[in-house]
């Protein structure tokens, strides 16, 4: 058949419904997943999207044609999935998720066993391959089955197991879930920690009425920042659409970064096992090796992406990696990634710290930052040339796009992996070298 190429992202395949993905497209990743992976048995999960259930019962079908059986988990999030695979010991897994994006928009995120995921040079081009060229594998003469499990209270449990739930204090939080599916993976969490939660927008809803459940966005958190300040809470926890992602914040209505997070995860994990590695992307702060190495641990700075980030933390045996887009993996979580476990050892952190959030962030955190800046240019090859050469007099590196270092501030010019843009982040000292810099290389990017 033929089928649009742009689908099969770097981590993921992702497109719109229906010019883009049907119900004949998931058939056919299905039906070629079963040849690629050579599986005897795939887990499915689904998120709550409008076009979720069409997509997950052809996808179904058609890895029951290519004679292999599922476990369907029903709705579930991206980390539960993880966990089913690892956990139940499957062959592999798909979650039917489109993650933050706009409602319009569905797709895969597929892994093979042990919760290792397909990236785009291993699985997904080849999976892309196998539908051009026809899928031409017979039909298996024996057609595989379907069985549905619930795995929620398993998972809930085994999230939980991360923490020691009677060292919790019961604080008032409030919790987005953004009509996602943190929705239905944080109730049964929640019935077993003290506090006092306020939950918005648990109700399950593909249409995102509220909000869209991308938290990275600072739009988005809106309605969480009024209602802390409303009740008058310790601090907030939003979530994104398939509720791998997490993000914290504090009591003033400031998000933390994601880098913040993984500073804060760091440190609680390094407290109970001294000496471990924690992996750390490269758009994080410098406030994050600082406090791993400060905390007895062995700091190793990577490239974006959990693609790249997971077999590191396999060949490093590290105990955790953290990206500043609110990814946090852990490697007694198959090396997979989640946000209810991160928020878990977060509260946890809080708790025996015994200091509101933005407290504890201040003394780990000295630097600013300007954020991700998107830019779209004409030639992207181009441009970082330029920047380079501008910059030569710091300590460059090119792991992921550009970086460059001084002593008070440093940068990462980097391209998306999905769109035509570049994406700068800069942090600096103080707000003053900030802007300054911040201006001097825009005006390259930008002519």
């Amino acid at each position: 058949m033929t089928i649009d190429p742009t689908i099969f992202k770097a981590y993921d395949v992702r497109g719109t419904v229906p010019d883009q993905l049907t119900g004949e497209v998931a058939y056919e990743i299905g039906f070629a997943l079963t040849s690629f992976l050579k599986a005897k048995t795939i887990a499915v999960g689904r998120d709550m999207r409008v076009s979720s259930d069409d997509m997950a019962a052809n996808l179904i079908r058609g890895i029951n044609d290519g004679g292999v059986d599922v476990v369907d988990l029903g709705l579930t999030s991206t980390d539960g999935l993880y966990f089913a695979v690892g956990n139940f010991g499957y062959d592999g897994g798909v979650m039917i998720t489109a993650s933050h994006n706009p409602k319009e928009y569905n797709g895969f995120k597929i892994c093979r066993e042990n919760a290792v995921p397909l990236s785009g040079s291993d699985g997904l081009t080849q999976i892309s391959k196998l539908i051009q060229d026809g899928n031409k594998a017979e039909k298996s003469p024996t057609r595989g089955m379907t069985v549905r499990k619930d795995i929620a209270k398993e998972y809930a449990a085994y999230c939980l197991s991360f923490i020691d739930a009677n060292k919790i204090k019961p604080y008032t939080i409030v919790l987005d879930a953004g009509n996602g599916m943190a929705g239905a993976t944080l109730p049964p969490v929640l019935e077993k920690l003290p506090g006092n939660f306020t939950r918005l927008f648990f109700e399950l809803d593909g249409t995102f009425p509220n909000h869209p459940a991308s938290p990275i966005e600072l739009e988005n958190l809106v309605d969480l920042q009024n209602k802390i300040k409303e009740v008058g809470a310790d601090f907030g926890v939003a979530f994104d659409g398939d509720a791998d992602r997490m993000f914290l914040v504090d009591k003033n209505g400031r998000q933390l970064g994601g880098d913040m997070v993984t500073a804060l995860v760091a440190k609680s994990l390094l407290t109970k096992f001294p000496g471990e590695t924690v992996l750390y992307n490269l758009i994080c702060s410098r406030a994050v090796p600082r406090l791993i190495e400060k905390s007895g641990g062995k700091a190793i700075r990577t490239r974006v992406g959990h693609a790249l980030i997971k077999p590191l933390m396999k060949k490093h045996n590290a105990i955790f990696g953290g990206e500043h887009s609110g990814h946090f993996y852990f490697r007694d979580f198959w090396f997979a990634d989640s946000g209810l476990i991160a928020f878990l050892v977060c509260l946890e952190l809080l708790s025996m710290e015994g200091k509101p959030l933005d407290e504890l962030v201040a003394e780990l955190d000295p630097f600013v930052r300007s954020g991700e800046i998107n830019t779209r240019v004409r030639s992207i090859p181009d441009t970082i040339a330029a920047v380079k050469t501008a910059f030569a007099d710091g300590e460059q590196d090119e792991i992921d796009g550009l970086t460059v270092q001084y002593g008070d501030y440093w940068f990462n010019l980097r391209p998306s992996n999905t769109e035509p843009l570049l994406r700068l982040n800069v942090e600096a000292d103080n707000k003053k070298i900030l802007e300054d810099r911040t201006t001097a290389i825009l005006k390259i990017v930008r002519g």
